[in-house]
């Protein structure tokens, strides 16, 4: 294995990173702590490795950086015990680099059994900066809570934001730029339908967008969940895939899904439901938010909201002739909150409020045509704003503008594209 691991890191270090856009995330070259980058299959984050690698090469040797992706077909099969090999052959390689600090990029490292146990060891031992990624936020978060307790900061990483993909797609934001707008309003039309995954962003055909997610979903699948967990009822958690991907932003109660595949001829437990739930968010596919309360049994009680990873999935299941603009707005609206906030609530007690989150108020409504749907959108903000005691609240619209005052209360009706924009949104 030594030797595989000195052509690993050989080829590595000649192969140059090109065409490498950067992302809106801060990740520190330089730290105290194992930086940990967690997130779903093809979201990017070996492209942010490799971006982290570009800005080292700047100011330090190519021979101090150390990047190994274990989904590489040559270290097929590898256990911990071969881990050694790494480390023991790259100072075969550079004798000399004993005395200085490597920087160690380790891609997937979930594929290798007790990884944790290395990492902790070489991070115990040796003078180097350690990133690891890893597609499991389950076993991430539960190993770095216990093997890596105190040593590491985790960077969640998702498919594209809306800023992100205009950068990849060469558009310049200017929001008082009508030339600039008419450019901002079509290709937020496409993300809202197609979503943020690389790949599919950067593909012209639409026959081949389709196809590249429903590969990703069958990846997601298979290998990490099928794999991982020995799913026995693939035909259960497939159901579960389509009825929750098909249904983003939606009120998803256990009890009531069990009840309605029962009647439907299922032979299953509640259990195994909530259980393949788990999976699915370990996978960081989908998102469960709660009802705000403040006694957990109420939370409990009351059904969650489940929403999805990214829009495009969406789309797989979608058979209709025109999308749920509505779901997919607050889907959208509900990613960009989590990129910045891991506790996100809803609110309800007459009307419900869709977000809350670090003090913020949102409502998101794709149209607000009517005079009824604005009385029931801001009614719904006023009464959690008396209730948090918030002066200020947010209703999130497709193109909509404005400030209403009412009392001492102020809410700001923004277009969602702005929004998404818009560092002051969060």
């Amino acid at each position: 294995m030594r030797k595989i691991f000195k052509r690993v890191i050989t080829d590595f270090i000649e192969k140059d990173l090109k065409n490498i856009r950067p992302r809106d995330i801060n990740i520190p070259l330089n730290s105290q702590k194992i930086i940990s980058l967690i997130g779903v299959r093809r979201s990017g984050k070996t492209y942010i490795l490799y971006d982290l690698i570009n800005k080292l090469r700047k100011i330090i040797p190519r021979e101090n950086i150390v990047y190994i992706n274990f989904e590489d077909d040559r270290l097929f099969d590898i256990e911990l015990k071969d881990l050694d090999d790494l480390l023991n052959g790259y100072f075969e390689l550079y004798p000399d680099k004993k005395d200085e600090k490597i920087y160690l990029f380790l891609d997937e490292i979930q594929e290798v059994k007790d990884w944790e146990k290395f990492v902790r060891r070489v991070y115990d031992t040796l003078d180097v900066q350690i990133f690891i990624t890893g597609s499991s936020s389950k076993l991430l978060s539960k190993e770095i809570a216990t093997s890596l307790r105190g040593r590491t900061i985790s960077f969640d990483i998702f498919p594209l934001s809306f800023k992100e993909y205009l950068d990849f797609k060469d558009i310049k934001i200017n929001l008082y730029s009508t030339k600039s707008l008419n450019f901002i309003r079509h290709h937020f039309n496409n993300y809202l339908i197609e979503g943020g995954f690389i790949e599919v962003v950067l593909e012209e055909d639409e026959t081949l967008k389709r196809k590249i997610l429903q590969d990703y979903l069958d990846l997601i699948i298979y290998r990490d969940l099928v794999e991982r967990y020995g799913v026995k009822n693939l035909t259960l958690l497939k159901f579960m895939i389509k009825y929750l991907f098909s249904n983003p932003a939606t009120l998803f109660s256990f009890n009531k899904f069990y009840n309605e595949l029962k009647s439907n001829g299922f032979k299953l437990s509640k259990d195994t439901i909530i259980e393949y739930y788990s999976y699915l968010e370990d996978a960081n596919t989908i998102f469960r938010v709660p009802i705000f309360r403040n006694n957990i049994k109420e939370e409990i009680r009351n059904p969650i909201k489940s929403y999805i990873i990214d829009n495009g999935f969406y789309s797989i299941y979608d058979s209709s002739i025109s999308p749920n603009y509505s779901k997919l707005f607050e889907n959208l609206v509900f990613l960009h909150l989590r990129r910045e906030f891991k506790e996100i609530h809803y609110y309800k007690i007459k009307q419900e409020t869709d977000f809350y989150a670090n003090g913020n108020l949102i409502n998101v409504s794709y149209e607000i045509d009517s005079k009824k749907t604005v009385d029931r959108e801001l009614k719904s903000l006023i009464e959690s704003m008396e209730y948090f005691k918030k002066y200020k609240a947010t209703l999130i619209t497709s193109n909509q503008e404005d400030t209403i005052k009412i009392e001492n209360k102020k809410i700001e009706i923004v277009p969602l594209y702005k929004w998404l924009l818009e560092k002051q949104a969060i």
